[in-house]
């Protein structure tokens, strides 16, 4: 379990192929430091399991289900990526619930900048439009945000970015047209799940 509060910048530093998987290395001094093999990392947005490890990388593998649902599979040496470790029981929950099991690929559709914040409207998949709430939040990229907009009609969201959010995550150097990782807050789901079941004789 995360909070979506990025505690590094990341950078890929390998990327190899195989048949129907992935395996990425990862440069993250901070996140590295202290992880063990086994422990669970969100990478943009996904939860990974740290397969390997030195004093400043960290490796793992991304199976085909991650890499067609996700952007991962898009992840070349020298792209950056948000890092956080597994959230500790006793921590402060800073950001909201998130999973790192990503929904679906949104993609930024404008940027609207201001003297002190930006504005950045993300389209979203129409199957997750439902799980959206204007001042709820969502995941994006593993950061999270809280909703300002929500477009029904071509369904897109709004959120904004503090200078925090732009100088030390991804999404401060994302630009139009650059897809990004949506996770909608996992509760959501889960009414809808129970709203909707069948009663089971």
């Amino acid at each position: 379990m995360f909070t979506g509060i990025v505690e590094e910048l990341g950078e890929v530093v390998r990327v190899d192929r195989r048949h129907d998987a992935v395996r990425i290395s990862l440069r993250g001094p901070l996140v590295a430091s202290d992880v063990e093999c086994g422990d669970s990392i969100a990478v943009s947005g996904c939860c990974l399991t740290v397969a390997a490890h030195d004093t400043d990388t960290l490796t793992a593998d991304v199976m085909r289900e991650t890499l067609d649902r996700t952007v991962l599979g898009a992840l070349a040496p020298g792209v950056p990526v948000n890092l956080e470790r597994a959230v500790h029981a006793q921590a402060r929950l800073g950001g909201h619930l998130v999973q790192g099991h990503v929904d679906g690929v949104g993609t930024i559709t404008e940027r609207s900048p201001s003297k002190h914040w930006e504005i950045v409207r993300v389209s979203v998949p129409a199957p997750l439009a439902r799980y959206v709430a204007v001042k709820g939040s969502i995941a994006v990229d593993g950061v999270s945000l809280t909703v300002i907009e929500l477009e029904d009609e071509t369904p897109s969201l709004t959120v904004g970015l503090i200078p925090t959010t732009l100088a030390l995550t991804t999404l401060g150097r994302k630009r139009v047209g650059d897809p990004v990782n949506l996770e909608v807050d996992v509760l959501a789901k889960y009414v809808e799940r129970l709203v909707t079941a069948r009663e089971v004789p």
